[in-house]
């Protein structure tokens, strides 16, 4: 099946399951669990809500660990593809590029690439935000976590 067209508006990836079951359900319990202790300051009801924080907290470190692991791949796959795309005089400065350029430039296509990438250098384009709303030719990425 194909996958809907994909630009600067659309590319934020939601994961259903996470961001409108897991999410609301564990805040909500957190919330819940805030009133239990407000009505009835027990031991066991602070230990309930330290765990429903605790559950919270893990549900949001799992997912920036994701991100973070995700973007390391993303980091790579660029170094790769900025090594056989740019002309030498850009290659030796690849270094210079942040985490975060390299994974708003992962949307160019490989033939803006190399204006885009000298642009950053350049310091024509500061924040990812400006790599993705300058980018002409989108490159979709279906399988952002």
């Amino acid at each position: 099946m194909p996958q809907p067209a994909q630009t600067y508006k659309s590319h934020r990836r939601f994961y259903p399951i996470f961001h409108f079951f897991v999410l609301p359900v564990l805040t909500i319990n957190v919330v819940n669990t805030i009133r239990h202790v407000w009505y009835r300051p027990m031991r066991d009801t602070w230990f309930e809500l330290l765990m429903a924080i605790t559950l919270l907290t893990l549900a949001l470190t799992a997912r920036a660990m994701a991100i973070a692991v995700q973007d390391r791949v993303i980091r790579l796959e660029m170094q790769l593809k900025l090594r056989a795309l740019l002309p030498a005089d850009l290659q030796g400065r690849i270094g210079e590029l942040t985490r975060r350029q390299l994974v708003a430039l992962r949307f160019a296509s490989d033939d803006e690439l190399p204006s885009l990438v000298g642009e950053v250098l350049a310091g024509k384009l500061a924040d990812s935000r400006a790599i993705k709303q300058r980018i002409k030719d989108w490159q979709a990425d279906h399988l952002r976590a």
